[in-house]
């Protein structure tokens, strides 16, 4: 059985397996709890060999013909199988987009606490989003503002890449950068 959960905009698939008589089909391939084939046989006889040695029967290919059900115990395999999900999410790296917002007529000291401030977003694994807002008639200049840009990725170029080129958006110009060492990087080598 498959169940799809919504949980805050992330998507759930739930593979909940058949167990013991929820398991209801004409004849099963059995599985013995050391891995041994037991042949082809009625759910019932499969059923009593599981209680004779204290285990479940499970339900573990439901699409084969005949489904393979495996003898084991289920409780300790749905432990096993949510302690190996909580391993996943625990070594898996979350990449965040940082924002650095810059106006044209910035000063040098104001330019490189920005830099700096992206340079430690970028040390830490996160994208960079550089936001140049235009005000007035300032955005009449958009070349002040790619000039700009081209001067962060200037500083930051030995730690980061332009992922996306200056583009202006309404009286915004946005750029993109990443970490040279980030995941993206490493599947393209």
């Amino acid at each position: 059985m498959l169940f799809i959960i919504r949980y805050s905009e992330v998507w759930i698939i739930s593979k909940e397996l058949r167990v013991n008589e929820a398991v209801r089909c004409r004849e099963i391939r059995l599985i013995g709890s050391q891995g041994e084939q037991l042949g082809v046989m009625h759910p019932r006889d499969a059923m009593k060999v599981a209680e004779e040695q204290g285990l479940d029967l499970v339900e573990v290919s439901p699409n084969s013909k005949p489904p393979v059900c495996k003898i084991m115990d289920y409780g300790k395999y749905k432990y096993e199988q949510r302690k190996k999900e909580r391993e996943a999410r625990k070594n898996q790296k979350t990449i965040e987009v940082k924002e650095v917002k810059l106006r044209p007529g910035i000063e040098d000291h104001d330019f490189n606490t920005k830099v700096r401030h992206a340079a430690r977003f970028l040390g830490e694994g996160n994208k960079v989003k550089i936001t140049i807002m235009f005000r007035g008639r300032e955005i009449t200049h958009p070349e002040l503002g790619r000039e700009l840009c081209e001067r962060v990725a200037e500083d930051v170029q030995d730690i980061a890449k332009v992922e996306k080129a200056p583009k202006v958006e309404g009286r915004n110009m946005t750029m993109m950068l990443v970490p040279h060492d980030s995941g993206a990087d490493k599947k393209k080598k």
